[in-house]
This record gives C-alpha cells, sequence and structure tokens, in this order.
C-alpha cells in the first residue's frame, strides 16, 4: 500500500499577520435607522450598525441603556430603515444624540438628549402600514418589524434584538421591474467600516444561488443611488477610491 508523501509547507506571498487589540470589531456592518415607540406616544430614531438578516428575521445588537432598548422592552414594533450611502451626514447627526433623559453616563462624551430626532436629521416620518412607529421617508428600503426576542448578551453590556419583519417597503427605483427582487446593481446599503462610512463597489460577481435577473442592459435606477463611498466628510463615486 503506497501513502502519498507528506506536503512540504511552501513560503506564503503575503506578510505575516500582526497580533492587534482594536477598541471596536465593526468591520464592515451595514447601517439602519430603528424608529421605535416611546412611552408618551412620540417616536424614537436611532442610528445602528450591527444587524443582519438570517430569511425574514433581524438580528440587532443595541446598546442596553439606549432608549431603543428600553422601548421595546415593553413595545415591540418597530421600522428597520436602511439609509443610502449618500445619507451619511444624516446618520451622522443622530450619533450624538439621545432619546433618554438624563443621559446615561456609558453613552460617550458629548451625547446629548433630544427629544425630535427626525427634525434634528433632517429626516420625514411616514406612517407604517403594520406598526405604530415611522418610516423614515427618505430611506430606500423600510422594513416594518416586531421585536419577537430582546435578551441580554453575554458582556451584559448589549441587549440582542430578533424582530421579525412583517412588511417591506423599497424605492421603485431600486425593484427590478415587474418583480418583487431588489436591484443589487441599483442599490448599496451604507457600511459602517471602522467608524468610517463606505457604500459598495461595483459588483465581482453573484452567487449561484441568486435568483435577481442580473443580464439587465440598464439599471432601472440608474444613478439615483450610485454607491458612494465617505470617510470623514469626503465623497466619491463608485469606481474612484474613498479619501482617506
Amino acid at each position: 500500500m503506497h501513502t502519498a508523501p507528506p506536503r512540504t509547507l511552501r513560503a506564503q506571498p503575503f506578510a505575516a499577520h500582526l497580533e492587534i487589540e482594536p477598541s471596536i470589531l465593526y468591520f464592515g456592518t451595514p447601517v439602519v435607522l430603528l424608529s421605535t415607540e416611546n412611552q408618551d406616544g412620540s417616536f424614537n430614531l436611532a442610528p445602528m450598525s450591527s444587524a443582519w438578516a438570517l430569511g425574514h428575521t433581524v438580528v440587532m445588537g443595541l446598546g442596553r441603556d439606549g432608549q431603543t432598548a428600553h422601548n421595546l422592552d415593553s413595545r415591540p414594533d418597530l421600522v428597520i430603515s436602511l439609509p443610502a450611502p449618500a445619507q451619511w451626514p444624516a446618520v451622522e447627526r443622530l450619533a450624538p444624540l439621545t432619546g433618554q433623559n438624563p443621559v446615561p453616563p456609558t453613552k460617550a462624551e458629548g451625547c446629548r438628549f433630544e427629544p425630535d430626532k427626525f427634525a434634528a436629521a433632517g429626516l420625514t416620518g411616514e406612517p407604517s402600514v403594520l406598526v405604530r412607529p415611522p418610516r423614515v421617508a427618505e430611506c430606500p428600503i423600510q422594513l416594518e418589524a416586531r421585536a419577537e426576542r430582546v435578551r441580554a448578551d453575554v458582556s451584559g453590556d448589549f441587549v440582542i434584538v430578533e424582530a421579525l419583519v412583517r412588511k417591506v417597503h423599497a424605492d421603485p427605483r431600486i425593484v427590478v421591474p415587474g418583480t418583487d427582487h431588489i436591484d443589487p446593481a441599483a442599490w448599496s446599503p451604507l457600511v459602517y467600516n471602522f467608524r468610517h462610512y463606505f457604500g459598495l463597489g461595483p459588483e465581482l460577481g453573484h452567487s449561484y444561488r441568486t435568483q435577481t435577473p442580473h443580464n439587465l442592459e440598464e439599471s432601472p435606477a440608474g444613478d439615483a443611488w450610485a454607491p458612494v463611498t465617505a470617510v470623514n466628510g469626503s465623497t466619491s463615486r463608485k469606481g474612484s477610491a474613498a479619501s482617506r
């Protein structure tokens, strides 16, 4: 019986990795805006960058002391609105605001209470169909949802929310005509990458599992939602490098 000779490890063509200890691990996740209902019937709006989807369930990580987590504990309806890359300034206007009064000590220095976050961000509330919190009218994708499970994470500093999406609203310019498919060539999420804002670059390819028509001659959205990269106030259209 013959056995294969042991394989020899060859020198790798890349540099040795560094062992680092980053303060945060936002390694490129989409930004969403969460609309929830306050105890007095008004509405809170908060940006969040730890969200991902499993089928029609969106899993989110929230700060334990934030108004959003407080609201969802007793009023589970919410709207998950996805801004386009060019809308990052509105997201950043929301970043230092909180719906908690007084401001929790766990909030970053400079954070301040703001009762009307829609106005402060320059955004417009739009009535939802199935839930009380409003959608963000300017966002190309809006998901009406209900938080089915809210629990603490292992550190105790955050809560993990599992929300079931009940209705999806999409700007017609990013939908493949005559289908229920978002055109990925027409839509780019706003991505939060180590506390900097980016959009997606040009398409590299597609999965064998895709059901989205990908041989369209022209995107129905034109340049309406063309990916934009933005870092520290600088922007560039897709195909060009982001300012650093």
